[in-house]
């Protein structure tokens, strides 16, 4: 007969409700890239260590190692709105010290456009007498 075994952890980590996918998608949906790193074209990682108290709340977060120009405020903004799910710890207050890294890259633009324009060598000589455009034109919209 076998004995069961016991847990290995008296105290369980906090988790994020949904798991690491939900985590990124919350970072990535409410990530506001600074004006002052994104018109330096600035991109980098912050890491951030963080306290998560008995309540699942982030009390206190510090930046460890960041870009700079406004990216840092902004990581510390976000980790203090996450909120995790906290198991029972049989009535004792615990706080968790967790880390995390926030990813800035710079947003690709939207609606770029190439426009092409092709005219025969042919039809080139009589464009220039006419001025009309007897070519090709084409207008990529990229986004």
């Amino acid at each position: 007969m076998q004995k069961k075994s016991k847990e290995k952890h008296f105290i369980k980590k906090p988790t994020y409700e949904g798991g690491l996918k939900a985590l990124r998608l919350f970072i990535q949906t409410h990530l506001q890239y600074p004006k002052t790193a994104l018109n330096k074209q600035i991109e980098g990682t912050a890491l951030v260590e963080y306290t998560v108290n008995y309540k699942g709340e982030v009390i206190q977060a510090k930046i460890i190692k960041g870009p700079g120009h406004g990216c840092n405020e902004e990581a510390i903004r976000l980790v203090k709105l996450l909120k995790f799910k906290i198991a029972k710890t049989r009535k004792i207050k615990i706080r968790f010290h967790k880390s995390i890294q926030i990813h800035f890259k710079l947003p690709k633009e939207k609606n770029q456009t190439i426009s092409y324009n092709y005219t025969s060598a042919k039809k080139k000589a009589a464009t220039e007498e006419t001025n009309s455009n007897p070519g090709y034109n084409y207008t990529i919209n990229l986004g």
